[in-house]
């Protein structure tokens, strides 16, 4: 009999090998999956089990690992939505420099990807480090080209006063 954590990380089981076999055929267990031999501590994958060899190879191809190994065991990763909204927000910062002159979308993507990037560091089971550095990376940009913009507005409407007034 065996113990299974589901990828909702619930303990299901004890279940027999046979019932096992039949949820890796149907897909709702795959090489990644953890198992446990009851009587026994240890959890490992699937792929560990030489019975399940066979159940497994005719579910080719594995699945892709969903877990990732951390110091209290398995996690799940995710990808960090503030890192992916401030790098959203930092494509948008660089299109919208085009049409307008406003500085909103580069400063939501500095708080977006700063943030993002912070809780990344924090957790290191979360994905989007290259999401949150992209993001920063384009929100300077475009803060800078919104300062240029801005000084050469200014510098402008200076000399176009100064023609004016026919300094």
């Amino acid at each position: 009999m065996y113990k299974v954590i589901g990828i909702d990380q619930k303990e299901y089981g004890p279940v027999s090998a046979e019932e096992l076999r039949r949820w890796i055929a149907e897909g709702r267990a795959n090489a990644q999956t953890l198992a446990q031999f009851e009587g026994t501590t240890e959890w490992k994958p699937l792929i560990n089990f030489p019975e399940f060899t066979s159940a497994l190879a005719a579910t080719f191809p594995f699945a892709p690992p969903s877990f990732a190994m951390t110091t209290s065991g398995y996690a799940i990763q995710r990808t960090n939505g503030m890192a992916v909204t401030g790098f959203i927000f930092g494509i948008l910062s660089l299109l919208c420099q085009i049409c307008c002159c406003l500085p909103i979308f580069p400063i939501l993507g500095l708080i977006f990807s700063g943030i993002g990037l912070s809780q990344i560091n924090n957790d290191p089971s979360q994905r989007g480090r290259g999401f949150a550095i992209t993001g920063i990376v384009l929100s300077l940009i475009s803060l800078l080209f919104f300062i240029i913009f801005m000084i050469f507005g200014s510098l402008g409407s200076l000399l176009d006063a100064s023609r004016s007034s026919g300094l």
